[in-house]
Formats: C-alpha cells, structure tokens, sequence
C-alpha cells in the first residue's frame, strides 16, 4: 500500500475523533457508505481529491493538514514555483500537485493534474464527491465522462461540472493530459 495514503488515513482518523465527529456522521456527510469510509481512515481504499476537500471542510481543518499533516501558515498569499506544488501522488493515473497548500482558509482547492494514458483494456475508474469543479486543459487532449458524457478537451479548453456527478479523465492519443483543476 502507497505510504502517503496510509498516512492520509492515519491522520483522517486521528482528526475525525479528536473533532468528536463520527465515522458514520462523515459517511452520511459525504453521501458513501459507512464500509467506504471505513476503507478510507484504515488506508484500504484511494481517497478522492474533492472528496478530501469535503472531509477538510467537515473537520475544520485545510485539506494541507491532511495532504501534509502540517498546518498551512500563509494568510495574504503563497507561491508555489514550477514543480514544487505539494505532490498527491494517490491514484494509478493520476498525478496531482497541490497548488495552494500552504495557503490558510482557501475557499477553493486548485490542483496540477497530470494522466497517464490507461493501458488498454483497463475499465475507466469514476468518481463523485461533493461540490463543484473547473479544469482547465493545459497540455494534451483530455477525455472527460461525466453524467453519461465524453467530452473531448484539447489545450485551451475547460470544463465546469458538479462534480457529485460520477466523473473520470482519460488522456488521449497514447500521450499524458496536463490540466488545471479546481475543486469548490
């Protein structure tokens, strides 16, 4: 098991109880099952970037502390240089770079994104969490599903969705896809 997410879920867990606060009242909240938390705080299951972004917004917490297990301290404005965001390195396909990380009360989550191309045959992996999305195409063409919908992106174009719907990104021509997201 990838040891970033079995630290994510140590520190899901350990902030859920010292807020007083439920596996089951998070489960209900993030409208999964009570088994797919659970899957989550023991580090058995990926937990979704806008789905962290929920769990944050629950807590009272930055999703850095939950990225990072420290505490943004940045309150009038953070850089972050080329290359240097905050690695989420969580899903197969998916490579994300937290973008504001040490940024205090963000009211978005904006992410560097990249996707590897899915080798073939390989069933395409959707998620749904909570809140709204934009991303915005900066390299490669970019498959987005979303709601029964494949929309095909290339470098300029952006998408806006709610993001409650189940969605996933697949990049095309046997090429990575590099894009801009940003969670609400």
């Amino acid at each position: 098991m990838n040891e970033q997410i079995k630290e994510i879920a140590a520190r899901l867990r350990e902030l859920r109880e010292l807020s007083s606060v439920s596996a089951v009242e998070i489960a209900d909240f993030l409208h999964v099952s009570p088994e797919t938390y659970a899957a989550y705080e023991d580090g058995a299951e990926d937990v979704p970037a806008g789905v962290l972004c929920e769990i944050a917004h629950k807590l009272g917490v930055d999703m850095g502390v939950l990225l990072t297990g420290e505490s943004p301290r940045m309150h009038v404005f953070t850089v972050t240089r080329g290359g240097k965001g905050v690695g989420v390195d969580r899903r197969r396909q998916y490579r994300y770079q937290n973008l504001a990380a040490n940024f205090i009360h963000k009211r978005i989550e904006p992410f560097l994104v990249t996707v590897d191309p899915k080798a073939p045959d390989t069933p395409t992996e959707k998620n749904a969490h909570p809140g709204q999305e934009f991303g915005y195409v900066l390299e490669g063409r970019l498959k987005v599903i979303i709601h029964d919908n494949e929309i095909l992106l290339d470098a300029g174009d952006s998408i806006f969705f709610d993001s409650s719907c189940e969605h996933a990104m697949e990049a095309m021509d046997n090429a990575p896809a590099t894009f801009l997201a940003v969670v609400v």
